[in-house]
This record gives C-alpha cells, sequence and structure tokens, in this order.
C-alpha cells in the first residue's frame, strides 16, 4: 500500500471553507475502489495546519486518484486559500504487511 500525507496550510480567514471543500473531496475519494482510507486531521495548536492522510492499494490507485472528477474541483478549488504551497510525502506500509 502507499501512504500519502499532504500537508497543507490555510489562510486564517479560510479554515472554513478548506475543511468544507476538503471533507466533500473525501467524501468522493472514499468510494473510490482504490482508497483504502481518506483521513483528514487538523493541528490541535494551529488550526491553520491540516494532514490530509491518504491510503492507497497502489501507485496506480493514487494516480487514478487525480483523475476523478472531484479532485480537480478540490485542488482548485482550495489553491487560493493556500497559505502556502502544499506539499506530500509518500510512504510504504510495512506493517501491518498483506502477506501471511
Amino acid at each position: 500500500m502507499l501512504v500519502v500525507h499532504v500537508h497543507v496550510r490555510v489562510k486564517p480567514e479560510c479554515v472554513g471553507a478548506f475543511k468544507e471543500a476538503t471533507f466533500a473531496n473525501a467524501r468522493e475519494s472514499l468510494k473510490e475502489p482504490g482508497i483504502v482510507r481518506f483521513d483528514v486531521v487538523q493541528q490541535q495548536d494551529d488550526p491553520t495546519r491540516f494532514v490530509l492522510v491518504e491510503v492507497y492499494r497502489d501507485a496506480k490507485a493514487a494516480a487514478a486518484h487525480k483523475e476523478t472528477k472531484h479532485y480537480p474541483v478540490w485542488r482548485d478549488a482550495v489553491a487560493p486559500m493556500m497559505a502556502e504551497p502544499r506539499h506530500s510525502v509518500k510512504f510504504d506500509n510495512i506493517f501491518p504487511d498483506d502477506e501471511k
């Protein structure tokens, strides 16, 4: 599995709108067959910072996610809300593994 953490910092006045747009994207993302999990977490001591925790079955599923109808809607909606460019970090899931 591929785990992607997308780090986001939004403008303080955009926190509510960002959450609304991101929740809609997350709901649609969870309908994709290649997505195992899609969490939206907000930093406790700085509510302008978020991490999207996206768990994909494989790299092909991550690529397919960016080809959905809902992803570009989210991307374009939240772009002006960013206080800085978002960035992602990719991880391999090593435990628990699927090999038994």
